[in-house]
């Protein structure tokens, strides 16, 4: 049996990312925006507070789905985390230390939505050993006053988290490098490189065609300007599982619910699954997202999606970031800069995924999980 607090905690905190690194006006913690400059010490990490476990069922009920776009992007390369480890071995990068600091700048909210960030902002400290100042951004930062506090640090890279800390390094020295982690999309940004929050598909038609072997087609609907770049990743993704993409263009909310009835009828359960990607238009929460759910169940096809929050819905299955080893390789990569490495400018799909199934979701479309498989999983739902 999976461990009910367990699953309920680490799904409390996965899902708080997704909300949090959206959310704009929640929280109210000393930052620099309006807080006195005494109130602004880096901050513990303590464990995932208690709100967050009791937050589970809210959490799932909603998502901010809003997000802009992010060109296509044909120069994403992968890092594995054994390549990621050699290079904190290197002399070179070991040396670095002392070089300069780094500081993480995450946005001002309340709990359980800074649970996720403080589980970025542990694994960056796990990984880096170096001291990691972090400050709480919000609206109203005073970006002249950052950028003296992040120099009197001897700052060289920054890790901004989620939109509120990527705004907050608009008016900083250009000679200090960004990375960015706990946000979906980005628009093109020259002095841009990190994690987007998006699961890569690659990973996800991996572990679709681990569980349904004989399915030879995933369908997905999407906004060429929310997800043109993610789909150009699927194509080769798809291709290399043997799969087929279809994927149909849905410029408003309208067409996307017109195309998806159409599609799905004329799908086959035991070839076809349907897709639903981090796309504001074409998987809007409160109509599209209901539809797909009834039409797919109704005519058996199996759905999977990038956001996690839909499996306790009904979809089959999702991938969401482990937050500690995203805040892990981001770390990797600032230290590689601390290093004299090269700046990044490619925000690439997250590779570092939990997994989470519907085990009744599953039943539906014939797929019979034992024990040993459902253990394969970070989340189950219905919970045990």
């Amino acid at each position: 049996m999976i461990r009910a607090k367990t699953c309920a905690a680490r799904v409390a905190a996965t899902a708080a990312l997704l909300l949090g690194a959206l959310a704009g006006t929640a929280g109210a913690t000393p930052t620099l925006g309006g807080a006195p400059a005494a109130a602004l010490p880096t901050i513990e990490l303590p464990g995932i507070p208690a709100q967050a476990r009791q937050s589970v069922g809210a959490l799932f009920d909603t998502i901010d789905g809003a997000s802009p776009a992010l060109p296509g992007r044909d120069d994403v390369v992968p890092v594995t985390m054994a390549q990621l480890e050699d290079q904190l071995r290197r002399p070179d990068v070991r040396a670095s230390i002392g070089k300069g600091t780094i500081a993480v700048l995450y946005p001002n909210v309340a709990q359980p939505f800074l649970a996720a960030f403080s589980s970025m902002i542990k694994g960056i400290e796990e990984r880096t050993g170096l001291p990691v100042r972090s400050y709480a951004v919000d609206t109203r930062l005073d970006g002249a006053e950052l950028n003296a506090r992040l120099r009197q640090a001897g700052t060289k890279v920054v890790i901004a988290l989620g939109r509120q800390g990527l705004s907050a390094t608009a008016g900083l020295d250009r000679d200090i490098s960004v990375l960015v982690g706990g946000v979906l999309l980005l628009s093109d940004t020259d002095n841009v490189a990190g994690i987007s929050l998006t699961p890569d598909p690659a990973l996800l038609f991996a572990r679709l065609h681990a569980l349904l072997p004989e399915l030879k087609r995933v369908i997905v609907v999407f906004n060429p300007k929310n997800s043109e770049w993610l789909i150009r990743l699927a194509r080769d993704a798809a291709r290399a599982q043997g799969l087929e993409l279809a994927a149909y263009v849905a410029g408003d909310m309208a067409r996307a619910a017109q195309l998806y009835p159409q599609l799905i009828a004329a799908a086959d359960g035991r070839r076809d699954a349907v897709w639903l990607p981090h796309d504001a238009t074409t998987v809007e929460e409160s109509t599209i997202l209901p539809l797909v759910l009834r039409e797919t169940w109704n005519g058996g096809v199996p759905l999977f999606s990038s956001n996690v929050l839909h499996v306790k819905k009904g979809a089959l299955f999702a991938m969401v970031p482990d937050n500690v080893e995203m805040g892990r390789t981001l770390a990797s990569s600032a230290l590689g800069m601390l290093a004299g490495g090269p700046r990044g400018r490619t925000l690439a799909p997250s590779r570092t995924l939990q997994t989470a199934i519907n085990l009744r979701t599953a039943s539906h479309v014939g797929l019979q999980l034992g024990w040993q498989q459902q253990r394969s999983f970070d989340f189950v739902f219905p919970r045990p």
